[in-house]
């Protein structure tokens, strides 16, 4: 039985309605198989192009696909290139980010302000303002008003009358200029720079711009009234209490007392006591922990420790201008000096070390040789006069220790325009670093002790050999040298000459400025020994580092309890000292 055909379709009608349908499919096929690979290279270009290996091996694979079905005859060669849109998964190459720490915030120390003054240009005190501590007259013009107790044999209120200076010596062998000339006390210092500090002209009732505080306590004072006769805690007591006081004032806390000095005019030993000891000498100030913070200036440092510095012992010039230094100098180049060299002493026979005796001796045979031998009585050395007088006609000034390192002798010598021979280096050279040129041979002659006392060299050779031409170099370096190693009347100012004062002074601001600095830039020296003071005072500015020196013999004594004192004892030195200030250093 046949099916019958479908009811209004022609046959022609069917065969145009297959193919149609056939072309239909082909298009949707195209349109699909086209849609897939773009579809693919999408996906390659976008997601898995950051992967190296991976995409070699999905494009390999799309390669050879491409060649299998060549039925679509679509190659990927033929497909146009296409940028990949900025990725936005991951990071293609990883980068390291550092982590950021912020540089630290300057602290805001208390002495700021007083640093920046000196950045004021208009500002002529600026970095130099001084700040005096009101103390209570106790710890100084007590000490005045009882000024017979000040010494146990010189009655030393006529010493503290003109402001420190002492009676005005009078000019009746022509030896001095008509002014300026006083019968001073060597002891005198404490009183001579505080009355000096009072015509100081950058002083401020502000301390947060001082760039240093003074402490106008009459240390060396204070000790002379009880180094004979009292017990310790008589003795240790103004130092005691002047410590107290000065650890409660506001203006301590700003460095611990780093920013605060002091003179006393005596030897450094009167004030470093080693023991508890009844029988030991002097007192402890400058071993109290708040002293060492502090700055002392004594006539005499010691070579070991960091909190003393050495300043000119007092001559009996005083000048109360710049005409009576300059009219000083000019009679001084002046003046004919017919011994070639001289000394100004007495013996020390119960110093088995002394050279003074070999000294006193070539001097006394020497054709060009001039002594004035000083002992107990009457004496020329207590004559201003008839020192200077043979200071003036000298052209070398012999300075060999006195009972302790140093003496007045040697300031006196160059006042006059006397050339100075040392014998010991701390005698000057590493005492005086503030006011003496460090390179010593410009204006002094240093023969060693030991060849004196072992080799029993001839001065008069020494000092014959050296030429004419390089006498008068030196000589006029010495007498350039007095502006900064006298004292100016403290009750007027120099007008441009800067005296021993003012040269200590500034080296006070000068020392705490760059403490200052180093603490802000924390550049604090960790590797400081106290004990090579004396080495870094002689360094060249900027140095830090100190090794072996030639002087090492000189100061490589025996130390007791590690404070770097000598055993072959200071304090005995210092003890010799008073007893023989009659003698005349």
């Amino acid at each position: 039985m046949r099916r019958r055909p479908v009811a209004g379709v022609l046959p022609d009608q069917m065969e145009k309605g297959g193919a149609k349908n056939q072309n239909s499919r082909l298009c949707c096929l195209a349109f699909l198989s086209a849609f897939l690979w773009l579809f693919l290279l999408y996906f390659h270009f976008v997601f898995l192009r950051g992967d190296n290996s991976n995409a070699a091996t999905i494009s390999d694979q799309f390669v050879d696909d491409s060649v299998n079905h060549e039925s679509t005859e679509i190659r990927v060669t033929d497909v146009p290139e296409v940028k990949p849109p900025p990725r936005k998964i991951g990071l293609p190459n990883p980068v390291e980010i550092k982590s950021y720490t912020p540089p630290p915030a300057k602290k805001n120390y208390p002495f700021i302000k007083a640093l920046k003054t000196a950045e004021n240009m208009s500002d002529p005190c600026g970095g130099r303002y001084i700040y005096v501590h009101d103390l209570p007259s106790r710890f100084n013009e007590d000490m005045l008003k009882e000024c017979k107790s000040l010494s146990l044999w010189t009655n030393m209120c006529k010493f503290t009358t003109n402001a420190g200076l002492g009676p005005p010596l009078e000019n009746v062998e022509g030896v001095f200029s008509d002014t300026g000339w006083y019968a001073t006390n060597q002891f005198a210092v404490d009183v001579i720079f505080s009355n000096r500090m009072k015509q100081y002209e950058c002083l401020t009732k502000d301390s947060s711009i001082a760039a240093a505080i003074f402490v106008p306590f009459y240390a060396g004072f204070d000790i002379a009234r009880y180094l004979w006769g009292y017990n310790i805690s008589r003795r240790d007591a103004a130092s005691l209490d002047l410590v107290d006081w000065l650890m409660k004032r506001p203006e301590w806390n700003i460095m611990n007392g780093k920013d605060h000095f002091l003179v006393a005019g005596r030897i450094t030993w009167d004030f470093r006591r080693l023991s508890e000891e009844e029988s030991d000498w002097g007192n402890k100030l400058l071993f109290l922990p708040a002293a060492k913070n502090m700055s002392m200036l004594v006539v005499e440092s010691s070579p070991w420790n960091a909190n003393d510095f050495g300043i000119p012992y007092p001559t009996y010039f005083h000048p109360a201008k710049d005409a009576d230094v300059f009219n000083w100098q000019d009679r001084m180049r002046g003046l004919e000096r017919k011994w070639l060299f001289s000394f100004a002493g007495a013996p020390r026979p119960g110093n088995a070390k002394s050279i003074r005796g070999q000294l006193i001796e070539q001097c006394r045979s020497s054709p060009v040789g001039k002594l004035l031998e000083c002992d107990f009585g009457e004496s020329k050395c207590h004559s201003p006069s008839s020192i200077m007088q043979m200071f003036q006609s000298s052209q070398f000034c012999l300075q060999p220790q006195g009972d302790s390192y140093t003496r007045r002798s040697a300031f006196d010598s160059m006042l006059a325009g006397c050339i100075p021979v040392f014998f010991h280096p701390g005698s000057a050279y590493t005492q005086y670093t503030w006011h003496l040129p460090k390179n010593y041979t410009k204006y002094s002659v240093f023969i060693p002790e030991d060849d004196i006392r072992k080799r029993n060299m001839s001065i008069e050779e020494i000092l014959g050999q050296i030429p004419p031409e390089q006498v008068k170099i030196m000589r006029e370096e010495v007498i350039s040298l007095i502006p900064g190693l006298v004292y100016a009347d403290p009750r007027s100012k120099l007008e441009t000459l800067k005296d021993a004062f003012d040269v200590a002074v500034q080296a006070v601001i000068n020392k705490v400025t760059n403490l200052r600095k180093d603490i802000i830039d924390d550049h604090i020296d960790k590797n400081f020994i106290e004990e090579n003071s004396w080495k870094y005072a002689l360094l060249d500015e900027g140095k830090h580092e100190v090794g072996a020196h030639e002087w090492d013999p000189f100061f490589s004594k025996p130390k007791k309890d590690g404070s770097g004192e000598s055993t072959d004892s200071s304090a005995e030195a210092a003890k010799n000292s008073w007893k023989n200030e009659q003698r005349g250093k």
